[in-house]
């Protein structure tokens, strides 16, 4: 079998093994949220009919049954939900509008599916076939061996002569990575002939770190589908107020449309973090590196940062002139990250300072230091994982995604350049960015 013949099929039994799992997270995660749905309107509405907030009493003790009302041509179907009690009483709901509404929202995660998978795909076929390559090119390389040795008899000690490489053995080791399911948590290769130890032990270990990759992806869009999930949440929440009492109070219309707007941009802003994310993995977001002065744009992120807070004193430190290198436009959204990160977290009347400077090693730096709540001594490892949030419910409460480290620290190392952070809970945090005092050597290259 040629190599690439090989390749291909491996890395496409992987690429297949890992969107099934993705898919089949994706189906029962959205059917979980659908019949809790259901089953919260189904109670709400037989508790409100009959009275009852007991859940086993309510179901004995009460009836349910959907209608379905022909419409005149050009309407939609009507559909009644009746409720009737032990006691005869029935109540008659209208649900068209919620069915209709769950029905758009369906349709809505079913794309929303599919762009998940769709974004998995772009890097994962390429990223498979990188890690996998070293071991074709290695089954290659004792291919050439073996026909190169074998043309050549060796003597045994014994006089006998024999050939330093058998042809059976290789097509054996083929065999064996070719039989490789890398789907099992504890897939080796395992050849028992002790020639081969060294290129056993180089497949294994490749095999570990695409199983790390492949689980890390995983990982990621849980995570993915699981941030999404509460916005969904509470837009659906919303909207069945709004179709039960929003029509007549102003006051539900008000605060419903003013919820799902909020909502609407949470899920605007992660959906654009993760396709920035999708594209830089992917390899298709290009640096367009040029020189430039960094204590300009440290002092326009800070005035733009004045201009739109007002409850935080700003101090900037950016006197001498700082040159550096490097995409203007992602530099500065790195540094629009750790600035808003700080007034977050920073209590209002408290001051956030900016600094450009050259370190002691004469790279140019950016310091965004506050006076906020610090980061405790456990979370310090973690804070650039994508996701990662020490305390979720504060960090959703402040408009967070729990993305935006990750995407500054993906354009520092891209630039070849690292972070340093200092930090103490309840005294507050500096992040600096320390970029390469010299041009990187590829000026434009995709990345």
């Amino acid at each position: 079998m040629k190599k690439t013949d090989q390749s291909v099929s491996t890395t496409k039994r992987l690429q297949v093994l890992q969107q099934g799992r993705i898919k089949t997270a994706l189906f029962f995660s959205y059917i979980f949220v659908l019949v809790l749905v259901c089953v919260g309107f189904c109670y709400m509405t037989d508790s409100a009919a009959a009275g009852i907030t007991d859940p086993v009493e309510l179901w004995r003790s009460t009836t349910r049954e959907l209608a379905l009302t022909r419409p005149e041509r050009g309407k939609l179907p009507i559909i009644e939900y009746t409720v009737t009690t032990a006691e005869g009483r029935s109540q008659t709901t209208d649900i068209s509008r919620l069915f209709y509404v769950t029905l758009a929202l369906s349709i809505i995660g079913m794309f929303w599916n599919s762009l998940v998978v769709f974004m998995v795909s772009l890097n994962s076929r390429n990223r498979i076939q990188k890690q996998l390559e070293p071991v074709y090119d290695l089954a290659q390389a004792a291919m050439r061996l073996s026909t190169e040795d074998n043309t050549r008899p060796k003597t045994a000690p014994s006089g006998v002569p024999h050939y330093a490489y058998d042809p059976n053995r290789i097509h054996d080791l083929e065999s064996a990575i070719d039989n490789i399911k890398p789907d099992r948590p504890n897939a080796q290769l395992h050849t028992d002939d002790a020639d081969l130890k060294g290129l056993e032990s180089a497949i294994n270990s490749l095999l570990l770190r695409a199983r790390e990759s492949s689980e890390q992806q995983i990982r990621f869009v849980s995570d993915a589908s699981h941030e999404l999930r509460t916005p969904i949440a509470v837009i659906k929440g919303y909207t069945d107020m709004l179709d039960r009492w929003g029509k007549d109070d102003e006051t539900i219309l008000d605060e419903s449309i003013a919820a799902i707007k909020t909502e609407t941009e949470h899920m605007n802003t992660l959906v654009e973090q993760l396709l920035f994310l999708a594209r830089g993995d992917s390899g298709r977001t290009q640096l367009k590196m040029e020189q430039f002065s960094l204590s300009d744009m440290v002092r326009e992120v800070c005035d733009e940062s004045m201009m739109i807070d007002s409850e935080h004193k700003w101090c900037i430190s950016a006197e001498n002139e700082v040159i550096a290198y490097g995409d203007v436009a992602l530099l500065k959204q790195a540094i629009r990250i750790l600035v808003d990160n700080a007034r977050k977290y920073t209590p209002e009347g408290e001051t956030i300072i900016l600094r450009a400077r050259y370190d002691d090693g004469g790279m140019p730096s950016v310091v965004v230091q506050d006076t906020g709540i610090g980061i405790a001594a456990e979370d310090m490892s973690h804070v650039f994982d994508r996701f990662y949030r020490s305390d979720p419910a504060r960090v959703r409460e402040k408009g967070g995604t729990g993305l935006g480290l990750s995407i500054a620290k993906w354009i520092v190392d891209r630039h070849e350049g690292y972070f340093e952070l200092l930090s103490r809970p309840e005294f507050g945090t500096r992040i600096t960015i320390h970029l390469p005092a010299k041009p990187m050597t590829s000026a434009e290259n995709s990345v």
